[in-house]
């Protein structure tokens, strides 16, 4: 078990097992390990547990040095010795044995502790159980070794194996139901050298009828939770076991426990990419991930507008995959066989960009050399995608629209139209009203590529659609990356669904490639991810959410009844008075914030 010692300012030290998943350190008397340093917080700092590795983490501004450097979190390895305040902590991740000198029972015991160590290392769950159940057979000399883990409360053979380092087929035959029955209840590891005359199992049926001789059977315990048990058996008593392979196996159960718990966890994730697998099949929409109404109602659009060629204005903040959109209304058009090209608006010099979207002469301006073909030859025939079309000069704008209604295109440096045949998508994450009254965009040309306009809600609308895109791009970059990494832990589902995600979709996906390529874990933490408790909005008390939602949903219907409040309060079916209420709470709310 791991263990954390507290070294106080005056020498005084302590040691503390961790035997929980969260483990809170500070001087408060409530905390987990209680320092007695009045420089701490009362809650100075989490030990956290995903059942593979240890983690620390600074609660707020409590200061946490490692090897004379702050940290807010770091990854714990086994002799740590950490600074908070005036004491010192040192970790153990675990109390290696100290076999004898000589003798079996000492090998075994290195033995047994290096299989452990390479255990911890492996993931995949059917070859890491049979090499479990080799290992126990190797050292304790046994002929049959069963794994037996709880379905709920009923014991199911996982694993059964013989010397021969063979799967038994006919296990659920060579063990005592009596035997199993014991341990579970009693939780306690059972060794009975010579089961024929142990005066309460040499009666039972099971016994009687597998003529047992000699069986060890210890179980696996988590955190007071029964996983199940390993059930050793010997046909002849003259090889049956003893004393010193009891403690051994029962020693050996704690890092067994372990194992076992996280191959069933890992099983589980793979399980769970597989029905993530099924159900992204389901909701994708070609390149696009959706599930939530905004995203349902933006697909069946495309599906409406793609086979025309009416001009469409993808709108939405940075980074929420304007160009996938505009890339299924290409794919699903009569145009699919054509180019799709692209060009970002705002990432082009001024003087270059004429050039870049209708070409140029030789000799047209200095640098000229040669002919160049523009985007709009490049997509005859095809699609022109127009990202960030909110960024173009108001003089090439001019230029733009003349294109658009002549499909024609004159390179710079000539005076002859060229026709082109393509279809043009725009994307902006300007308000392009706004422009517009500012004088920023022309109003003809707002118009002309306005006619279809495609509204992508941020990452933060999208409801539970941000923890399955997360999990689905995990997925991707851990293959991509050759990463262990298998899926995200509790806490860090709940972080990312609960944060804000200002950057999308874009920056979903560089906190999850940093972390699949920094960490050596299974489960990705909230802290993996960069995202920290104080980077999250503050839970609201239940009442206060009911009331903002309701709020919310008002104003939405109010919207789609064009402000009328009593139809509003009609199909609200509430009195119009209430509707003012919500109204008003709005307006402090807007207030407020201001």
């Amino acid at each position: 078990m791991a263990t954390l010692r507290v070294i106080l300012p005056d020498g005084a030290s302590t040691v503390h097992p961790l035997h929980r998943n969260v483990t809170s350190v500070g001087r408060a008397a409530a905390c987990d390990v209680v320092v007695g340093d009045p420089a701490l917080a009362e809650t100075h700092c989490h030990l956290r547990c995903d059942g593979r590795a240890y983690e620390i983490s600074a609660i707020g501004k409590s200061e946490l040095w490692v090897a004379g450097k702050r940290r807010s979190h770091h990854e714990l390895r086994h002799g740590d010795r950490l600074r908070i305040g005036g004491s010192e902590l040192v970790f153990g991740l675990h109390d290696e044995p100290s076999p004898p000198p000589s003798g079996d029972s000492g090998a075994l015991y290195r033995r047994f502790f290096e299989f452990s160590s390479r255990l911890l290392r492996q993931y995949e769950l059917p070859e890491l159980l049979d090499a479990l159940l080799d290992a126990v057979i190797a050292v304790t000399h046994a002929q049959r070794a069963f794994l037996v883990l709880l379905d709920g409360e009923v014991p199911r053979i996982s694993v059964a194996r013989n010397v021969e380092q063979e799967s038994i087929d006919d296990a659920l035959d060579q063990l005592s139901d009596s035997i199993i029955a014991r341990v579970v209840r009693t939780r306690q590891p059972l060794l009975v050298s010579d089961v024929q005359q142990d005066a309460e199992l040499g009666a039972a049926r099971s016994v009687l009828r597998l003529q047992l001789a000699s069986v060890l059977c210890v179980p696996l315990v988590d955190q007071d939770t029964l996983l199940g048990l390993i059930y050793l058996g010997n046909n002849s008593v003259l090889q049956g076991f003893d004393r010193t392979t009891l403690d051994l196996l029962n020693g050996f159960a704690a890092h067994a426990s372990l194992i076992v718990k996280n191959a069933l966890l890992i099983n589980s994730l793979q399980l769970d990419r597989q029905q993530l697998k099924q159900r992204l099949d389901a909701l994708r929409f070609g390149r696009v991930i959706g599930a939530c109404d905004a995203m349902r109602d933006m697909f069946r659009r495309v599906e409406k507008v793609a086979p025309t060629d009416i001009s469409v204005l993808i709108t939405g903040e940075t980074g929420t995959g304007k160009e996938l959109i505009a890339l299924e209304l290409h794919e699903r058009s009569p145009r699919r066989r054509g180019p799709f090209v692209s060009i970002n608006c705002g990432a082009i010099p001024e003087h270059l960009i004429e050039s870049e979207l209708f070409g140029h002469a030789k000799g047209a301006f200095t640098g000229a050399v040669a002919h160049r073909r523009g985007k709009f030859h490049a997509a005859d025939g095809g699609t022109l995608f127009l990202d960030e079309i909110g960024e173009l000069p108001l003089a090439l704008q001019v230029k733009l629209l003349r294109v658009l209604q002549d499909k024609a295109v004159v390179r710079v440096g000539e005076t002859r139209p060229e026709p082109v045949d393509i279809r043009v998508v725009a994307a902006t994450n300007r308000n392009l009203q706004q422009e517009v009254a500012a004088g920023a965009f022309r109003e003809d040309l707002y118009y002309r590529i306005n006619v279809i306009n495609l509204h992508l809600p941020p990452l933060r609308e999208r409801g539970d659609d941000v923890t399955l895109i997360a999990k689905y791009l995990l997925d991707r970059y851990a293959d991509e990356l050759g990463s262990k990494v298998r899926g995200l832990s509790a806490d860090a589902a709940v972080a990312v669904r609960r944060y804000g995600w200002p950057g999308n979709i874009r920056q979903l996906e560089n906190h999850l490639k940093r972390a699949v390529v920094l960490s050596d874990k299974p489960l990705l933490s909230a802290l993996d991810l960069d995202l920290k408790p104080e980077d999250l909005p503050p839970v609201v008390p239940l009442a206060q959410a009911k009331e903002d939602y309701a709020r919310q949903y008002v104003a939405e219907v109010l919207a789609r009844n064009g402000g009328n409040r009593t139809q509003t309060a009609r199909q609200l079916d509430v009195d119009p008075r209430t509707i003012f209420r919500y109204l008003e709470k709005g307006d402090e709310a807007e207030d407020g914030a201001s």
